[in-house]
């Protein structure tokens, strides 16, 4: 067993602290990844309060992360000790139906972990579980070879980090579940970290009209970098009738990304009449639900849930960072705060104040 530094939720609501675990190391086709950052998301904030919690306490959290491999098991054929790379929450076999589909990322090894989850993390002898099977709110990791992605070394790990959920979620359900077309019209229901990656999604399929809805004013301006066009203030009137009259009637696209089932209703009554498709992103509190109006659909309009924007993990999410590289994608202006491992609970509490908008901790170096 190896001993690391993790920072753990022993129950709904508690802050975390630091334990030292016990970690199995890497066994068959496992990799052991040395975690250099880790930006926080919303999910982690909901499984941390017992809203959305599909994890039991305690918990390691922390999904979006990156790092260099440093062991691997005796049947590890596609990774490297040294390795630069992205753990992810979907894995991509590579052989499965879903995989060589060419329609989705759902792996038919991640469904299984979903039924079944595994952890390698235990204190006192006791099992303590990983967030989506990895838990990067700790010094080192161990997954399976296809759960980790290789990527380019050239760009800094606080920035990398941020592919593994956000940028992957938002860019990946403007370009691969929805489809954005050039010329369309969207509307982004929530602009934090997953809503304006989905607003630069659009910019690069071509949207000519991005429309970004949030309760925080100061939202609108920063978005600007990542690509909207128009910012509705729901404070200022309703905000569906206020993107009907920005679009002329409705947008092509809408999605929501805060995770109420009100703003999900509200993103689909915003799109367009006979094309309009609305896409949910955001991850709703334990038993919440969706209501639609079945007219609403029988006038044209579709729904979509996207889970990490439909983008294949090894094969796909790495070449967000040559976007990046080639000026393409904004990555710096996402990245508003880095804090030390040992800072999380403070990193939660200015993404619960609206302060910040992807919040990075980093490994404090040895």
């Amino acid at each position: 067993m190896l001993s690391v530094e993790a920072m753990v939720c022993h129950a709904a609501g508690a802050p975390l602290v630091r334990e030292m675990l016990d970690l199995a190391p890497p066994q068959g086709d496992e990799v052991l990844i040395e975690i250099m950052a880790s930006g926080l998301c919303h999910t982690d904030l909901s499984q941390i309060e017992g809203k959305a919690a599909p994890y039991p306490f305690p918990v390691v959290v922390g999904h979006e992360g990156a790092g260099i491999v440093r062991a691997c098991g005796p049947n590890v054929s596609s990774l490297s000790v040294g390795d630069h790379v992205v753990p992810l929450g979907i894995g991509e076999c590579g052989v499965c139906s879903p995989c060589l589909s060419g329609k989705t990322n759902m792996c038919e090894a991640f469904l299984a972990d979903m039924a079944a989850p595994v952890t390698r993390f235990s204190l006192n002898g006791q099992p303590v579980s990983s967030y989506t099977g990895l838990g990067t709110l700790a010094r080192f990791i161990v997954v399976r070879e296809q759960n980790a992605a290789r990527i380019r070394r050239d760009v800094p790990f606080h920035l990398a980090c941020t592919i593994g959920c956000a940028v992957a979620t938002g860019v990946g359900a403007a370009l691969h579940t929805a489809h954005v077309a050039k010329g369309e019209s969207v509307a982004v229901f929530g602009l934090g970290g997953i809503g304006l990656n989905v607003v630069q999604g659009a910019r690069l399929a071509g949207a000519t009209q991005i429309i970004g809805v949030d309760r925080n004013p100061a939202r609108g301006e920063q978005a600007r970098v990542f690509g909207l066009t128009d910012f509705v203030d729901p404070a200022k009137g309703d905000a569906v009738d206020q993107i009907r009259s920005l679009s002329g009637g409705g947008v092509h696209h809408a999605f929501e990304c805060v995770g109420h089932a009100g703003l999900m209703a509200q993103a689909l009554e915003a799109t367009r009449i006979g094309c309009g498709c609305c896409t949910v992103l955001g991850v709703p509190p334990d038993g919440e639900t969706m209501a639609i109006i079945p007219f609403t659909l029988q006038l044209g309009r579709t729904v979509k849930g996207s889970f990490m924007g439909n983008m294949k993990g090894r094969s796909q999410v790495p070449g967000l960072l040559d976007l990046y590289a080639e000026s393409r994608l904004e990555l710096d202006a996402l990245v508003t705060h880095r804090l030390p491992l040992s800072a999380v609970n403070q990193g939660f509490a200015l993404m619960k104040s609206g302060d910040g908008l992807r919040i990075v901790v980093e490994a404090a170096p040895d």
